[in-house]
């Protein structure tokens, strides 16, 4: 719905760009709901394929041309890992259901084919969450992709897929946590810190979220790595929160205009707070909650899975995070200064849609009111983490 006015204005309104959103969804629900490895690696395919095509959605674009053919070339490359790593599993377990791979990982012994085949299947799935050094595709597909998929890449997919995460690491190879939980440690360090770093030159704000995106996926990572019950609650508690900030931040990049074409770098929001002061208030409480700033919702998100890492007793997991949220509040603070302080305005046009304009301001009173009981949030996951780990 968020995208309809934009493909509008752009001449992008075409009859495929619902049908492969839809069949991206079918498969994520797939995904997360396998038992199987080759049902998984059926609905990951149904998943990517379709947001290869929307990557490259908009055909006369060299930036979406190219950054379709980037996401597919590499995509490609993670799905050849993943399967490699579910054949190695077969042959080692001699099945490719969760249940029975179960008994395999929890046995004393294993085999070291079984561990290469967690570690490509790791690899893979960790592709899906652009978690570093998976993530090359990130930045340039955010780029180079319209705003609206963009938004959408940034959300759905990257909570289908720490769900398939959790999915894999407990329902198939939760007897072998020593094994996996050490590389979650790696990918979660890498990508908090990486991320937070990279973020700081950008200049142009898709970029950015993709460097903040890969940052945020860390502190996910962060929740899964602690294990147990309260691991996955807190994995599942900050995406949730994640995607409510991404879809009210997204709202307000795919409005960003001037003279009627999108523009995308932070400099056009210089002092944009003279010309649309509710706009840019909304804007600075998702900036502020992104940052982790209490007493917003995104502060809780990171307050969990901190509490799960310090409870597993990861302490140096812990502290490596509250320096990347550190490192990472720069970058968000950045574009409020642009907003609210910066030289040479630069008036974007006032054509958003009513219904993005709603998605802005509910997504920011969202990150407020939410911190009285997290919308739920707590017990709801507590539910879904219990189904899983039990």
């Amino acid at each position: 719905m968020l995208s309809q006015d934009f493909l509008k204005r752009n001449n992008l309104f075409k009859f495929e760009y619902p049908i492969l959103m839809t069949l991206s969804v079918v498969g994520m629900m797939m995904m997360v709901s396998a038992g199987d490895l080759m049902s998984l690696y059926m609905g990951l395919e149904l998943q990517s394929l379709s947001l290869y095509v929307l990557a490259s959605f908009s055909r006369d674009s060299v930036r979406s041309t190219e950054a379709g053919l980037k996401y597919f070339v590499l995509g490609a490359l993670s799905s050849g890992m993943l399967l490699y790593g579910s054949s190695l599993i077969y042959g080692y377990s001699g099945s490719t259901v969760f249940s029975e791979i179960f008994i395999t990982a929890a046995a004393n012994e294993k085999s070291l084919g079984f561990v290469f085949g967690l570690v490509f299947i790791t690899i893979g799935m960790a592709f899906k969450v652009s978690a570093v050094p998976f993530h090359m595709w990130t930045p340039d597909v955010y780029e180079g992709a319209p705003t609206p998929v963009t938004a959408f890449l940034a959300t759905a997919p990257k909570v289908a897929a720490m769900g398939l995460f959790a999915r894999v690491v407990h329902d198939a190879f939760g007897g072998a946590f020593n094994d996996w939980s050490q590389i979650l440690i790696l990918l979660s360090v890498l990508s908090m810190l990486f991320g937070s770093i990279a973020a700081i030159g950008q200049k142009d704000i898709k970029r950015l979220m993709a460097y903040s995106s890969i940052s945020h996926m860390g502190f996910a990572l962060m929740g899964l790595t602690s294990g147990g019950l309260e691991g996955v609650q807190s994995m599942l508690i900050y995406m949730a929160i994640y995607v409510m900030m991404n879809i009210g931040t997204f709202a307000f990049i795919i409005s960003m205009e001037v003279d009627g074409k999108p523009v995308s770098e932070i400099n056009s929001l210089q002092m944009y707070s003279k010309t649309n002061p509710g706009r840019s208030m909304a804007l600075l409480i998702l900036m502020f909650s992104l940052a982790g700033i209490p007493p917003l919702l995104g502060f809780f998100g990171k307050f969990y899975v901190l509490k799960a890492a310090i409870t597993s007793e990861l302490y140096l997991l812990a502290t490596a995070g509250v320096i990347a949220s550190v490192i990472g509040a720069f970058y968000y603070l950045r574009i409020i200064y642009y907003i609210y302080f910066g030289e040479n305005p630069r008036a974007l046009d006032q054509t958003h849609s009513l219904f993005n304009q709603t998605v802005l301001v509910i997504s920011a009173l969202a990150m407020v009111l939410g911190v009285v009981n997290l919308f739920g949030l707590e017990f709801i996951s507590e539910l879904a983490a219990n189904a899983l780990v039990n």
